[in-house]
């Protein structure tokens, strides 16, 4: 974490404000001891539209053999 004095972080803050948005958490000092700290806030994840992720993996069709049979498959196959 980068520390960097008050009046630095008043010249410097919108160099600071990117470095903090870029995932790099900036501390402000006075007279040497920490007294804010500057870092991205956490963005909000989309939720998932449940019906949409049914309509497709309602259209994928069925495999004709199970996952365990594929991969033993392809591992005899390729074992020789």
């Amino acid at each position: 974490m980068k520390s960097v004095n008050l009046a630095h972080a008043k010249a410097h803050l919108s160099e600071l404000v990117e470095r903090a948005a870029a995932g790099e958490p900036v501390c402000i000092t006075r007279h040497g001891k920490p007294i804010a700290q500057i870092s991205a806030v956490a963005t909000r994840r989309k939720p998932i539209d449940i019906a949409m992720l049914r309509a497709v993996t309602v259209a994928i069709p069925m495999q004709p053999e199970s996952a365990g049979e594929f991969v033993r498959r392809m591992r005899d196959e390729d074992r020789y």
